[in-house]
């Protein structure tokens, strides 16, 4: 029985979402050696997956020799030139990867020994993770989080204690609205954040704001400001995880918070600018999207002058949303 390495460096969400993908092959290789090369960052993410013989983080002392494993199966889900080297460098005889349309750098295919044929990048990118399995012969069409990620109580009870009781909802319904993301063109302005959570001021809801970086914390600040809504303090990715298992819904944009929200099992409600929720977004039955089709979507730019896509979102139909996803 050979042993199977994945490749998936980063980033965040893009971990997440290859998560189904390492689900359905140990669930088709249940005694098999699967093994993870990932970033450190991305470390924190993996530490919840069960049933990963190692996680390897790339750039940690002897990460290379680590790597090493002749009688082992490479498949490469990022399609860069640095992790298609990477299954180069773990000395797998067989390194599976994407079709050359299909790549983000289409050199990465020369590392390759066995290449899927073109998939649609229409589809949810789970689903395209999914598909690189059918090189090893599996179905992959299972969505599915067969493991759940585990969040241990411990560090439940430590987030909880982290944000103080006056934060805590009490038996009003957690909602975490995070504010940031790392694009420009998927966040939506601080002024309808503002309007949202004035909007929602009577419900039966206990709104927390989530940010992740200085910039974050500054345009959380100013809502905070404005609507007296708490500000979370920071977390680190174990931590924010946790507080996202508690949450009864978690509003967002295109970032990791919503994707992990969705691996979590948390009713989301997603914003969608620049990028495609039906490749991108979630895929619950309770979970809610917004997104106004316009005739430059899809565009994937990380800056844009107009910012049409996100202006369209109004606080009148993001509170129609929540409202519909806490019911």
């Amino acid at each position: 029985m050979p042993d199977f390495l994945i490749v998936r460096l980063s980033s965040l969400g893009d971990i997440v979402h290859t998560i189904p993908a390492y689900a359905a092959l140990r669930r088709a290789n249940p005694k098999a050696r699967i093994r993870w090369v990932v970033e450190k960052k991305g470390k924190e993410i993996l530490d919840f997956v069960p049933g990963l013989d190692e996680i390897i983080v790339r750039g940690e002392r002897g990460w290379r020799k680590r790597l090493r494993g002749r009688d082992q199966i490479a498949l490469d889900f990022q399609g860069l030139l640095k992790s298609a080297f990477i299954a180069r460098l773990s000395g797998a005889k067989k390194r599976l990867g994407f079709h050359r349309s299909n790549l983000r750098e289409r050199s990465a295919g020369l590392f390759y020994t066995g290449r899927l044929d073109p998939v649609s990048e229409s589809d949810h990118v789970i689903v395209k993770n999914l598909s690189l399995l059918r090189l090893l012969g599996l179905d992959g069409s299972d969505r599915r989080f067969e493991f759940p990620l585990i969040i241990p109580d411990e560090l439940l009870d430590s987030v909880c204690d982290k944000i103080g009781p006056a934060k805590r909802p009490g038996s009003r319904e957690l909602v975490v609205v995070n504010v940031g993301a790392a694009w420009p063109t998927k966040r939506w302005d601080a002024r309808n954040w503002i309007a949202l959570l004035n909007i929602l001021e009577h419900d039966p809801i206990h709104p927390l704001l989530l940010w992740g970086t200085e910039e974050e914390r500054a345009v959380a600040e100013r809502i905070r400001k404005q609507t007296e809504v708490d500000l979370i303090p920071f977390l680190t990715v174990r931590e924010t995880m946790a507080l996202l298992r508690k949450a009864a819904l978690v509003v967002s944009g295109d970032t990791f918070a919503l994707q992990a929200a969705c691996a979590l099992g948390a009713p989301v409600v997603g914003l969608f600018g620049p990028t495609n929720p039906q490749r991108n977004g979630p895929f619950g039955a309770h979970d809610g999207v917004i997104y106004h089709e316009i005739t430059c979507s899809r565009c994937y730019k990380h800056n844009c002058e107009s910012m049409d896509c996100m202006k369209l979102i109004t606080p009148e139909e993001v509170a129609e949303k929540v409202r519909a996803a806490l019911k």
